[in-house]
């Protein structure tokens, strides 16, 4: 839609707010509107379910349900999110909204407490840090129109995870567990608020021995550990001018045996959750540091100015297999495991079969990276209202930067007998040896009026941003400049939107159209990812049955394809223009109680179902694209067509027990079309949960969660390296105090 078209809008839209007096008394009938915190973007289902386009909260009960710590499964539940999994425990998840490339959920807007949350959100947005679900109070998603506050990536929508708030009265958490694979969570929050002064302490560790068996033994699980601290100071209730700070400080740090390496399908079929001998040393390590400091303004109820800002320092280390040589030819593991009947020797070295008789059969990368994001964000946000009418104008501000620096290497490994021998160690910088960076000015403005029962949000955003790259070159590790090469490309570009929303009786019908964007990477002359999005749906509420439907179409003029070496490509994070393409679907979410006359129980039923459909309208091809040899009329890889989750809980004042079973249809792993070849295909699965609690008290309770409950073993991906599979059965008992 024409830029034009929006910008009289936004003037439009401006004079009315600078030129409306503010009324004496707020008509506290027109939907009780207040002033939300920045932090979030819904804040309830009830704002949820009064967006403009499509919204879903998941709510602290909710995410209570299954005690999950695997952000996978916890937004199963929500139609238009499509997710496919890598270590079966939700540590590096690939998210996709409504059919943008899932790889490391680098086409979605990562944000935690409203702030970007990937480790360089704009230079190098794949997430090899994301934020323990374990500890969230919620978390937020938003898709379809309406949604330009939130960026950059405005194609598919935006995610917001909020942490555990400073509590109003003094009170203490802990929940405990322990169970299948030796794993083990530990969980605990103290946290008290008085007039002026609240505060939050809270510790997460949670760790596994892993469920795949590696060829020697050892551990293929994980440790990780989270302390998030919190302190607020606030001038009293009653002061004209009220005023509020909150500092944030979180730490993580993650030690993972996880690999590159899949199996072949032989393997997986006789041996699902094997772990090759040439992964033995493979290990992630990780540190995660956040600096958040938030003022807010209130001049009163419906008028507030909020300034954040924030520092986010991320350093890790994944140290994995990555090539195979065998008389001299090195060859990649994406290579050999592609094709693994042209490199049996090469998969035989792995496996263990076969000694190396070289010092340099297994070549180790260290990709050793820091990751800097850094800025400062204001919103301002003000209501008046008029006669039969509500005004609600935003404004924001966000000036950014974020960088990645590569400085790797790579070791060299013999093997003998299935075990490794470290022969050659490489010096640091000689693999990768450059910085990536980023610099972003975005600015937003959404005005929302309600007339009687029509609701209107236009919004306009803007994004500037410089992107560059410094690559000193393997052989100066010093960064001297000798060889230094830089390159630079720039993106000016608005990004406009319009949503409505209209109130019947018991059914409302919403919609609208925004414009989807993408930055493109650091080389000269990329243009940026842009497509037309449309949605039209319905909420409704009939006989104590509410739901949702929502129909979507995401026409991509330029749809841009990044190469990472977790989908298989070179990992040199380069991206490539596939073109134009089309993604349509349907959303469907239904929610009924089962005993709505019931006085003592609650029995909830709620199904959602995501239908996706994907098309390339050209052709294109090279031999760096991971999406293979593309002809117009296929399908993009790695978006299942059919997705169907239920949740059916029965809740007593006592006990609960609350059931899951979501279907993930097959999904293809190159472009095609027709049916999907059996050497690129992931089949369909389905996984039952079952979670419960039991209170012996106020203040005590006894939980247990079932992870696959059949026991299905089902593949969840062909990437980097081969076949992986999801987790197996897994029993957890527990205990939750409370005071």
């Amino acid at each position: 839609m024409p830029k034009k078209l929006f910008l009289p809008v936004f003037f439009i839209a401006f004079s009315l707010f600078s030129q409306q007096n503010v009324p004496q008394k707020i008509d506290s009938i027109r939907l009780n509107e207040v002033v939300l915190s920045a932090k979030v973007i819904l804040g309830s289902k009830f704002e949820a379910k009064n967006r403009t386009g499509s919204a879903y909260y998941i709510s602290p009960e909710e995410i209570k349900r299954f005690n999950y710590t695997d952000v996978n499964r916890t937004l199963r539940s929500v139609p238009g999110v499509n997710v496919y999994e890598e270590d079966g425990f939700g540590l590096r998840p690939n998210i996709s909204l409504r059919g943008t490339s899932p790889e490391r959920s680098s086409k979605i807007t990562l944000m935690e407490d409203g702030v970007l949350i990937a480790p360089a959100p704009y230079s190098a947005p794949s997430a090899y840090y994301f934020p323990t679900i374990a500890r969230m109070q919620a978390v937020e998603v938003l898709k379809g129109s309406s949604q330009v506050q939130y960026g950059p990536y405005t194609t598919g929508g935006a995610i917001n995870m909020l942490s555990t708030e400073v509590p109003e009265d003094f009170g203490i958490f802990l929940n405990s567990s322990y169970g299948s694979f030796q794993s083990g969570r530990i969980h605990a929050q103290l946290g008290d608020s008085k007039k002026n002064f609240g505060y939050s302490i809270e510790y997460l560790n949670y760790n596994s021995n892993g469920f795949k068996q590696l060829d020697n033994g050892a551990d293929t699980g994980f440790d990780k550990n989270d302390l998030v601290a919190k302190f607020k100071v606030r001038t009293n209730p009653e002061a004209k001018l009220g005023q509020e700070f909150e500092f944030k400080f979180q730490y993580s740090d993650e030690t993972s045996d996880e690999t590159y390496l899949g199996l072949t399908q032989e393997d997986f079929e006789n041996t699902p959750f094997r772990r090759y001998a040439g992964s033995q040393v493979d290990q992630m390590n990780t540190e995660h540091l956040q600096f958040m400091g938030t003022h807010i303004l209130k001049f009163n109820d419906y008028f507030r100015i909020t300034t954040v800002g924030y520092i986010n320092d991320f350093s890790r280390n994944w140290y994995k297999s990555d090539f195979i040589t065998i008389n001299g030819q090195r060859e990649g593991i994406g290579t050999v495991f592609n094709n693994p009947e042209n490199f049996a020797p090469y998969i035989d070295l792995v496996r263990g079969n076969t000694d190396s008789g070289a010092d340099d059969a297994i070549n180790v990368r260290a990709n050793n990276r820091k990751y800097l994001s850094t800025g400062v964000q204001t919103k301002l946000d003000y209501h008046w209202t008029g006669e039969n009418t509500f005004h609600d104008i935003e404004v924001g501000l966000r000036y950014h930067y974020d960088e990645e620096d590569r400085f790797q290497w790579i070791d060299d490994y013999g093997i003998t007998n299935g075990i490794m021998q470290l022969t050659n160690v490489g010096i640091p910088g000689t693999n990768a040896n450059r910085i990536s960076d980023a610099t972003a000015f975005s600015s937003y403005a959404l005005y929302k009026l309600k007339y009687k029962n029509l609701t209107l949000t236009p919004g306009i955003r803007y994004e500037n941003i410089n992107l560059g790259r410094r690559n000193f070159g393997n052989n100066d590790v010093e960064r001297t400049g000798i060889d230094l090469s830089e390159r630079e490309n720039k993106v000016d570009v608005f990004i406009p939107g319009m949503g409505f929303n209209y109130n019947f009786e018991n059914i409302s019908l919403f919609g609208g159209v925004h414009k989807g964007f993408s930055p493109p990477s650091n080389q000269v002359g990329e243009q940026p990812e842009e497509s037309v999005n449309y949605e039209l749906g319905t909420r409704f509420t009939y006989g104590g049955l509410t739901g949702e439907v929502v129909g979507f179409y995401n026409d991509y003029s330029n749809l841009l394809g990044s190469d990472l070496a977790a989908t298989g490509g070179t990992g040199s994070l380069d991206q490539f223009n596939a073109g134009e393409v089309k993604v349509q679907g349907l959303e469907v979410l239904l929610n009924y109680n089962l005993l709505p006359n019931s006085e003592n129980f609650v029995f909830p039923l709620t199904i959602g179902y995501t239908y996706t459909d994907t098309e390339f309208l050209n052709s294109f091809g090279s031999e760096n694209d991971i999406w293979g040899e593309v002809n117009a009329g296929d399908e993009l890889p790695y978006l299942s067509k059919h997705q169907l989750n239920a949740t059916l809980s029965f809740v007593h004042e006592k006990y609960e027990i609350n059931f899951n079973g979501r279907f993930n249809g097959a999904f293809r792993t190159q472009a095609g079309s027709g049916s999907i070849p059996e050497n690129e295909k992931v089949d369909s699965n389905l996984v039952l949960d079952l979670g419960g609690k039991y209170r012996l008290g106020k203040h005590i309770a006894l939980t247990a969660n079932m992870m696959n409950l059949l026991d299905e073993t089902y593949a969840v991906a062909r990437v980097p390296a081969g076949l992986r599979p999801g987790m197996p059965f897994g029993f957890f008992g527990g205990l939750e105090l409370r005071y």
